[in-house]
């Protein structure tokens, strides 16, 4: 039996007009993909990002799996993947038989490190995929101009960084290609859901076939054909409507949901810096040209013994924080790639040392103030 926190780690959260929209997509007579409220969706995040073409899919790992279709990964393909990641990254480009190429991360950002972009790539280097971790962006100058001097595509995986910002320019927009998700521990969320953020036009209308299972149904609906026909390999990529009416009302809400965010981020960051300084706790580093999205709050303790000793102690008291990544190069299937201890020393000692906080749309004060003096009652 799962054991159940007075403060959890995450808990979904709901604007006020979900329950509403979902109605009207039943009394509209059209659940399945593309209704309205998926057009919705897509025409609100294509204005506010400034993107070509937004569509939105069943998942992060099904906008990567279409992204990796639509650069052309082949076996024996190359694509270089940070360590530090959730495996959905990795496993979008294995499925179509890539060899993932793992690279560690900045020690400040815990973003993939962009100075080693260059002595890892090789004539089978097809893409590069920079994750935007807790959604604070990677250098992506450096990383595209690195990429594109190859001639190797650049796709961005978001899931972290929806709104977020660097150099002025939001995350997702600085790709060919970038992944969302609305997983229920995202900021914006439909339960189980995601994007892709095409920047390329010359690759719209194949995504559109290959999100309709292959065919070229998109075509026949804005009456650019007669009837619809497979004419290339896809999948069912599309999502209900009902979860787009869901996910409408969150977005709706985006404004009001980032104020909450920073509110509870920038709490943590100020309440626990002296207990922080005092104990070697580093907290997250966020660049001056970045705006980040305020995704995850997180604290890097001096070791794994103290980082387990908190997790421990604030589940005595009721709250859950969690770990994150373990380093995927020294995974099971990771090591059948090569991996190997050593190879990304910044990923592996992080990843021993990191612990999440409970961070949710509806963290109320006085469930912070329970967290924050939790953590300062503890000594690393």
């Amino acid at each position: 039996m799962a054991t159940t926190y007075r403060i959890p780690f995450n808990k979904p959260y709901f604007s006020g007009r979900e329950f509403d929209y979902m109605r009207q997509a039943i009394e509209n007579g059209h659940v399945s993909g593309d209704g309205v409220f998926t057009r919705a969706c897509h025409k609100l995040l294509e204005e506010q990002l400034g993107v070509p073409k937004v569509l939105l899919t069943t998942s992060c790992t099904h906008a990567l799996e279409m992204a990796a279709l639509l650069v052309g990964i082949q076996p024996g393909d190359e694509v270089i993947i940070p360590s530090f990641t959730f495996v959905s990254t990795v496993n979008a480009f294995v499925l179509r038989g890539a060899c993932p190429v793992f690279v560690d991360i900045r020690p400040d950002t815990l973003n993939l490190d962009e100075t080693q972009l260059e002595s890892l790539i090789t004539d089978h280097t097809r893409v590069v995929v920079p994750v935007h971790y807790a959604g604070v962006g990677c250098e992506m100058g450096a990383i595209t101009d690195t990429a594109h001097g190859h001639g190797i595509t650049v796709i961005e995986d978001n899931a972290h960084g929806l709104l977020g910002k660097v150099q002025g320019k939001y995350l997702g927009t600085l790709g060919a290609m970038a992944t969302q998700s609305f997983h229920e521990t995202k900021n914006f969320t439909c339960g189980e859901g995601g994007a892709l953020l095409i920047n390329d036009p010359a690759l719209v209308e194949r995504a559109e076939i290959i999100r309709e299972k292959g065919t070229n149904r998109s075509r026949f609906f804005r009456g650019q054909v007669d009837k619809y026909t497979w004419v290339d390999i896809g999948s069912s990529y599309l999502p209900s409507d009902m979860l787009a009416a869901y996910l409408l009302a969150q977005l709706e809400a985006r404004e009001d949901i980032q104020r909450r965010r920073a509110a509870i981020w920038n709490r943590y960051q100020t309440e626990l810096a002296g207990w922080a300084q005092a104990n070697q706790v580093r907290q997250p580093i966020v660049p001056a040209h970045c705006v980040q999205a305020y995704h995850i709050y997180y604290l890097l303790l001096p070791s794994l013994e103290s980082r387990q000793g908190l997790i421990a102690h604030l589940r005595e008291r009721g709250i859950l924080a969690v770990f994150h990544y373990l380093p995927l190069h020294l995974s099971g299937m990771g090591t059948r790639f090569g991996g190997k201890p050593g190879d990304c020393p910044v990923t592996e000692d992080v990843s021993d040392r990191l612990v999440r906080l409970p961070f949710y749309n509806g963290l109320s004060v006085e469930e912070q103030s329970e967290v924050i003096g939790a953590i300062l009652a503890f000594q690393p």
